[in-house]
């Protein structure tokens, strides 16, 4: 039996985002076997950065919201991955972004975050969004920041340690 899924398609100024599919690999495994990837469970191998690929498609499957990829309009390249998260250990959902090797510093995390959490709200009816940000991790602070969350409390993830849980400006304040 074959079991297929079907993600929205979002688009921003300049971002396409799409479901994750096969063609995302090679930019996926840069970053994931990268320094970059630290506080995200990395480095990985290849091996790993493949199960973390299946593992943003399943999770369109099992939940029907997840991450998209990003691609950047001006190069078609993908640059990111983005959205919504909810998996076994976390304890709530989450907005998270993930952005890959040489995409950092254009806004392009804030920019689709905003469209992933517009999604949430508008779309599937959601009140709340958090977002788990590793307690080193300064930059994704600063996004977080920029789309207006503010720290609520300190969380201990099972593989990734000490995290800060960032709560999201809920519809209601943002409108």
């Amino acid at each position: 039996m074959s079991v297929t899924f079907s993600a929205p398609k979002l688009e921003t100024e300049r971002l396409i985002l799409r479901a994750p599919d096969l063609s995302d690999f090679d930019a996926l495994a840069d970053f994931y076997t990268s320094p970059r990837a630290a506080f995200v469970g990395g480095p990985q191998s290849r091996e790993l950065s493949w199960r973390a690929l299946a593992q943003e498609a399943g999770h369109w499957v099992l939940r029907a919201f997840g991450r998209w990829t990003l691609i950047e309009k001006d190069t078609q390249a993908p640059v990111g991955i983005v959205g919504l998260w909810h998996p076994e250990g976390f304890p709530e959902r989450e907005l998270g972004w993930d952005l890959f090797n040489g995409a950092t510093g254009k806004g392009y995390a804030t920019e689709a975050a905003r469209a992933a959490r517009d999604y949430a709200y508008n779309t599937l009816g959601w009140t709340t969004l958090t977002s788990l940000i590793a307690v080193e991790n300064h930059n994704s602070a600063r996004v977080a920041e920029r789309l207006g969350a503010t720290y609520d409390s300190d969380f201990t993830h099972e593989r990734y340690g000490p995290m800060q849980l960032w709560r999201h400006l809920g519809p209601e304040a943002l409108t």
